[in-house]
């Protein structure tokens, strides 16, 4: 590699004009036939990175001098410890998937406590390594993994009550099984070392404990590689905003936090923006790049969503995040956040456009609905469902409905005319808008998705008819 262009960017990240992190995914970006000083510098103007045209000319100097005497020590291209897992920019590791995971669960009664937290870590691994989403663990079941959405049993052994309880609570600290054990239910993050994460769920139900394990992915993936490719300016320009509402929806095991975490981790590289995240519980860790992210935990950090909500209004931030709105007062606090200068995130379990705005709208009474409509009308910036299907290859796919505010989604929200949305959806088509139907019709002709998932999942007469 030239040294002028090691000295380029040792300098630049030195001063402060950017940063390693952004250093290394344009380098990436740039392919190694385009690493020249000139055309890195020419990039960094480009896509914004740095204004300062006349700071990098005077960098680029000093870079040409110091180059005389040879390459910099240390590449400046090398992440320090602290950015191992800084890998947005870059194409996730493929997962090659191992044996079927298991340990001895005929001898769990047997086990020590230090064994059986060994020997949980070891199954939580081995299902990472298998490429399941998924473990459970349920008194009077046998244990499984769920991968590409499919069941897999990992042993023929049933739980009894006394191990489902002791392997679910094994790596419980003293203050979580209290809790556990006073309310019955528990989430939870679990990270074991510094690779491995873990959303939890805890409960009982009518023959004893279960747990189900969520295996948080260790690289945040871009927005391309989760499959929004052909919608990225779209969502680019949803996330420009300094200000309105963007909801990420889906159905439960849809890829929404993932999408979450994307968009999050795009705006902490392209923007310069206080970031609030309130989850539950917190599980991809957002190192601050571009940014300032703070993550809060409900129940760990804060009481609930709406308090959490309701102090971030104090705490200087640009962008909200909000890992769902579920009830009434978190829903009207984001809408408030919205419209009074803030970019808010959030998710929500529903299906498709014109579903999403009928439950955001409707959990008001109705003497407000006529406020409420009026001010989703002016704060909404677009809407984002999406769906993993079944890949024809093996794996799965990503299908999304996209809507983008516009005048005419404004009105029909204003107005309470949801039913219309559809047919405005599909005349949007230029300004980035796309329906649910449409998109999967459109797998199906790519052979991304059989003629049965296709079938499945199209409502549309018309589209049902041309696959038949």
């Amino acid at each position: 590699m030239n040294p002028d262009l090691l000295w380029f960017v040792r300098l630049g990240i030195e001063q402060g004009l950017f940063t390693r992190v952004q250093a290394v995914s344009l380098k990436a970006r740039l392919g190694q036939y385009n690493l020249e000083m000139l055309v890195f510098a020419q990039k960094l103007i480009d896509d914004d990175i740095v204004t300062n045209v006349e700071a990098l000319e005077k960098l680029a100097g000093m870079a040409t001098k110091r180059s005389d005497q040879g390459p910099p020590k240390d590449d400046p291209f090398a992440a320090p410890d602290d950015l191992v897992e800084d890998n947005i920019a870059m194409p996730p590791k493929k997962v090659v998937a191992g044996a079927t995971p298991s340990i001895a669960f005929d001898a769990l009664g047997k086990m020590d406590e230090k064994s059986l937290a060994e020997s949980l870590k070891e199954l939580l691994g081995s299902s990472v390594r298998f490429g399941a989403s998924d473990l459970h663990l349920c008194t009077g079941r046998r244990p499984f993994v769920r991968r590409d959405r499919a069941i897999s049993y990992i042993s023929e052994h049933l739980l009894t009550p006394e191990e489902a309880l002791r392997i679910n609570t094994v790596l419980l600290t003293p203050e979580q099984n209290k809790v556990f054990m006073a309310k019955h239910d528990l989430d939870y993050a679990l990270p074991i070392g510094a690779d491995e994460r873990y959303r939890v769920n805890l409960m009982f139900h009518k023959e004893g404990a279960a747990g189900s394990y969520r295996i948080v992915p260790k690289e945040v993936r871009t927005l391309p590689e989760l499959g929004f490719a052909s919608h990225i300016e779209t969502l680019k320009k949803m996330l420009s905003y300094h200000n309105g509402l963007v909801l990420i929806t889906g159905p439960v095991g849809s890829g929404k936090t993932t999408t979450l975490a994307s968009m999050v981790a795009y705006l902490n590289e392209t923007r310069k923006d206080h970031i609030i995240t309130v989850e539950d519980p917190i599980e991809v860790v957002q190192v601050s790049r571009g940014c300032n992210v703070t993550q809060r935990q409900v129940g760990d950090h804060t009481k609930t969503f709406f308090t959490a909500l309701k102090g971030a209004l104090r705490e200087d931030p640009d962008i909200i995040v909000i890992g769902e709105l579920r009830d009434l007062e978190t829903i009207e606090m984001a809408i408030s956040a919205a419209e009074t200068g803030h970019l808010v995130i959030g998710t929500m379990h529903t299906s498709d456009a014109a579903t999403t705005l009928n439950r955001l709208l409707d959990v008001f009474p109705a003497a407000q609905q006529t406020q409420i409509r009026a001010s989703v009308a002016e704060s909404l910036r677009g809407i984002v469902c999406q769906r993993l299907l079944p890949a024809d290859k093996g794996g799965l796919v990503m299908a999304c409905e996209i809507l983008v505010n516009n005048m005419a989604i404004s009105n029909l929200v204003r107005e309470g005319k949801t039913t219309g949305l559809r047919n405005t959806m599909e005349t949007g088509v230029r300004e980035g808008m796309c329906l649910m139907d449409s998109v999967i019709f459109g797998l199906w002709q790519d052979n991304k998705v059989s003629k049965n998932t296709a079938l499945a999942n199209i409502t549309n007469r018309t589209l049902r008819a041309r696959i038949n």
